[in-house]
């Protein structure tokens, strides 16, 4: 090899070496957190959208109390009806989906964070390698 090509090799090699050592840590961090989501993602149980309320079919006496369960799935709005002794379940099951809701917002805020990373890193090598070539 002659002086330039060695150049040119190590121009190469060190652009790689500063993009993996610029973000490696902060990207294998945030993959360290991402796992730990999907970890806690496969442990949720039974899960369903929607909101619980307390209805009354004589509101103003307060009597006749029922509980309703109102949820969209698939574009459509739906209300049921839930007896009184499946509330606990019907509770965790919506805790449960709120968990899942909020992993998943973490999961992609990581995983943005991640892309942001790997382009800035990308850029800054790009850039070292234009100008010392």
């Amino acid at each position: 090899m002659n002086k330039v090509q060695n150049r040119a090799c190590f121009i190469v090699w060190y652009s790689i070496h500063m993009l993996f050592m610029t973000t490696a840590p902060d990207l294998h961090h945030l993959q360290q957190q991402i796992k730990s989501i999907q970890r806690q993602l496969a442990q949720l149980g039974p899960l369903r959208p929607g909101c619980l309320s307390r209805q009354y079919r004589e509101p103003k006496l307060k009597k006749g109390p029922y509980y309703q369960l109102s949820y969209t799935h698939q574009m459509k709005s739906r209300t049921e009806y839930i007896h009184p002794d499946l509330v606990p379940q019907i509770e965790r099951e919506l805790a449960e989906y709120q968990r899942y809701r909020e992993l998943t917002q973490q999961w992609i805020e990581l995983s943005i964070q991640g892309s942001r990373l790997r382009i800035q890193g990308w850029k800054e090598t790009s850039r070292r390698s234009v100008k010392s070539a």
